[in-house]
């Protein structure tokens, strides 16, 4: 029997419940969970401890013992979260664009910070500049943040570039802007990492003592800004001062 709902909803674990709209990279259907998510943000229920926005879901993480406390439930724990969950569906709205601002980021791709530039371009029967120009050729959507703090995941990558992932991660420089398949993304801390690098912004993504730690956040769409090592340097100075 097919399921009547355009979505799905399945536990993980016992404090835990996603919805899921269509597992798959949508813009659609990523502001629509990020619609859902601000109105849970708006209308929390007690025992509701965290949202988790993905592509195309939303989980509610939640203190089983407390919701059944103060909820005064006569049914399951899980049964009350399922029907906030179909409640959040119909009555939240498509989460609008921020302002339709896109935020411009400057990459460096010169200096050695494309270190896998060369073997994309290969693989794809490209030139580097080439790889470098479709990279820049259009904005990109932040559909979720996750990996690391700051990590923020960005489609849809143009497919003449989509290569997949390395076998084994590497040491990877903050900074570094890689792709995997159809996403790209930013490390925003020294790590190990298994996307192709192509480049480095100089911009710091997560600075954990600042007022707002996290810099991008999901809805935003980015548009990446082709700088030279010169400038690169300048911008990293100036963030030292």
């Amino acid at each position: 029997m097919e399921n009547a709902h355009p979505y799905e909803i399945f536990p993980l674990g016992d404090s835990a419940l996603t919805i899921d709209l269509g597992n798959r990279i949508s813009s659609q259907l990523n502001q629509k969970a990020l619609g859902m998510q601000v109105w849970f943000s708006k209308h929390p229920f007690e025992g509701m401890k965290d949202l988790i926005l993905g592509y195309s879901s939303l989980s509610v993480i939640y203190d089983p013992f407390h919701v059944q406390k103060k909820n005064k439930l006569i049914g399951t724990v899980s049964a009350f979260v399922k029907e906030k969950l179909e409640e959040a569906y119909l009555r939240s709205a498509d989460a609008a664009e921020e302002n339709g601002e896109e935020i411009n980021l400057p990459v460096c791709y010169d200096g050695g910070f494309g270190s896998d530039l060369a073997q994309i371009a290969e693989s794809r029967n490209l030139t580097v500049e080439e790889v470098i120009e479709i990279h820049l050729s259009r904005a990109y959507r932040v559909y979720m943040m996750g990996f690391l703090p700051g990590f923020a995941y960005m489609g849809e990558v143009d497919e003449r570039i989509q290569v997949s992932r390395k076998q084994k991660p590497v040491a990877v420089t903050a900074g570094s802007v890689g792709i995997a398949n159809g996403q790209t993304g930013i490390y925003p801390l020294d790590s190990p990492g298994g996307w192709q690098i192509i480049g480095r912004t100089p911009i710091r993504l997560f600075e954990a003592s600042a007022e707002l730690p996290v810099k991008l956040r999901a809805g935003q769409s980015i548009r990446f800004r082709r700088i030279n090592l010169s400038e690169f340097e300048q911008i990293i100075a100036a963030q030292t001062e």
